[in-house]
């Protein structure tokens, strides 16, 4: 039966390029360091939705920004081909969909983030390298799991009804992230889930930029209004973005446009 995924199309041995790793046997070592590499490699980011050109989320177009060009994407794009170049590994791979925001708060979306399951030795590990500030390595998937992520605490909740709940540690305590669904998820799923966010009116993704990255010692998120900073241990730092900061950040976390590109990318933002 043809996978539905279509991983033998992908390119590992370029997408391990850019990652500068090597291949591996599946092990817990190499799944930390495959994650860790692929979210300090790649920015999350919506250029392409902005500038109207995302080329969508089948695993063709996937590795061409991520493996071909170094650019980054957003989570339907980061799942796909982390999941893609796992399976290929030899890895235990399954995809879950799930809802961010917190419904206690009022802030919990439709099914629009994509996550990664790996089973390995018994162990289920939740990989999610597509989140505004991603997870550096996977987190067990278990009720209560935590995992200090170079200072930054993370835990899994189980909420009930198969759900489970990623939460983070900010300054106001643990803060619930996503909530991740155990349906079975088909590639017309993700097509679909990609299609809304990336189209929908007045969606978050079309109305303003997001371009977010770990960098050394910290994790940038760059908007078209703000800058935020947040170092393991110390206050989050957050302000507005300057006049001709945005090309600066550009740089900074190593975006990989073309000249019309950025020209572009200005402009739009400059109209926001």
């Amino acid at each position: 039966m043809a996978d539905p995924w279509e991983i033998d199309r992908l390119d590992l041995a370029g997408y391990l390029k850019r990652l500068g790793i090597p291949e591996r046997e599946p092990s817990r070592e190499a799944l930390d360091e495959l994650h860790e590499a692929h979210v300090r490699a790649f920015t999350f980011d919506n250029v392409d939705v902005l500038l109207e050109q995302h080329p969508g989320v089948g695993i063709d177009a996937v590795q061409g920004k991520f493996a071909g060009r170094g650019r980054g994407g957003y989570c339907f794009e980061h799942s796909t081909v982390v999941a893609a170049a796992l399976e290929r590994l030899g890895y235990d791979v399954r995809r879950h969909l799930g809802r961010v925001g917190d419904p206690a708060a009022g802030t919990q979306q439709g099914r629009s983030h994509m996550v990664v399951e790996v089973v390995l030795d018994g162990e289920r590990l939740l990989c999610d390298p597509g989140f505004g500030m991603s997870l550096l390595r996977p987190i067990p998937l278990a009720d209560g799991a935590e995992s200090d992520q170079d200072g930054w605490p993370y835990r899994v909740v189980s909420t009930g009804d198969g759900l489970w709940g990623l939460q983070r540690f900010r300054e106001a305590g643990w803060e619930l992230a996503h909530t991740t669904d155990e349906y079975e998820v088909k590639p017309i799923d993700v097509v679909m889930a990609h299609h809304y966010t990336s189209t929908f009116p007045g969606i978050h993704f079309r109305t303003g930029l997001m371009i977010g990255k770990h960098l050394p010692g910290r994790h940038v998120m760059v908007t078209h209004q703000s800058v935020t900073v947040r170092r393991p241990g110390e206050p989050t730092e957050h302000r507005p973005l300057r006049d001709g900061e945005l090309a600066e950040w550009l740089r900074t976390m190593e975006v990989p446009l073309t000249a019309d590109e950025e020209a572009r990318l200005l402009a739009r933002v400059a109209a926001l």
